[in-house]
Parts: C-alpha cells; structure tokens; sequence
C-alpha cells in the first residue's frame, strides 16, 4: 500500500509540473495532492505545517492563476473590455480544440476587447493583448516553482525516510 501511494503521490507531483503551463491540469492542487499522498504513506511522519501552508499556497495559486492574465492586460493599459475579453477568451480557449488554445484566447480575447471598446486603436489594443500573455506566462512560472519545490520535498522527504519507505 504505502508503494502505491508513494508513486502515485510521484506521479501526482509529475502531472502537477505539467499542469502549470497545461491549464487543463489543475497543476498546483495535484502537486500538493502529491505531497499528502506521501504523509499517508505512514512511513514519512505526518507535518502538519507543512501540509497547512502548503496547502495554502495552493489556493492563493490556484486563484491567482486567473488573476495575472487579467492585471497583466491592465498593467499594460487595457481597459475593462480587455480584462474581460482575456477572462472569456481563457475559457473559451480551454475549450476550444485548437492547440495551444489556452494561450491563444487570453489574448485574443484581450485584442478582440480593446478593438471593441476602442476600434480606431489598435496599438494600444496589441499592447493589452501582449499583458494578457505576459501575465499568462508569469502565472505558469509561478506554478512551474511550485511545482518543483513540491518535487524537491517529496524527493528530500523519500531520502530521509528511505528505510521506512523500502
């Protein structure tokens, strides 16, 4: 059992590092699922703090990763049609089955909102646009860390307790 868990809980982390420039994996949950996995194997002894804060940061990541494509289209002097054309052109692109769809609609989505509230425009237009993806970009480096460091304690944490584990 405690086998199992510790590869899934490997294999969790994995997809997790994929999922931070996948959106359709929610890539910071299924790194902090594989952190859990490896506490509920027994042999490594439960840490409370580290799982509370951890987990944490989980969510401030999870929700963040819709926040940054938007404050990077207003960062770059998009309007509130740009902020929402990002917001329904990341949805829109995560289901659309075009490749890489879910870089793709941010920033059409934010160009296509800039050309609507303002047509005559369109500098200003490419430059939200660009934010859209700038932010969209950062947020996936900030999960790509995560993700990594989810890995490197996992990795740490199976050294340390390697006897217990094998």
């Amino acid at each position: 059992m405690d086998v199992l868990l510790l590869l899934l809980g490997l294999l969790s982390i994995l997809l997790g590092i994929a999922g931070s420039f996948l959106p359709v994996l929610p890539g910071p949950i299924l790194s902090w699922l594989g952190l859990l996995l490896l506490y509920l194997t027994g042999a490594v002894p439960m840490n409370y703090w580290v799982v509370g804060i951890t987990f944490l940061i989980t969510i401030a990541l999870s929700v963040l990763d819709y926040v940054i494509p938007a404050q990077g289209t207003k960062k770059f002097g998009g309007s509130s049609y740009g902020i929402w054309g990002t917001n329904i052109g990341l949805l829109v692109g995560l289901l659309a089955p075009i490749p890489f769809g879910f870089i793709i609609g941010p920033f059409i989505g934010a160009l296509v909102g800039e050309l609507l509230y303002d047509s005559k425009n369109q500098q200003r237009a490419v430059k939200a646009a660009v934010g859209s993806l700038v932010g969209f970009l950062a947020s996936s480096f900030i999960q790509f860390v995560f993700g990594c460091m989810c890995l490197g304690m996992y990795l740490w944490l199976v050294w340390e307790n390697r006897v217990a584990l094998f």
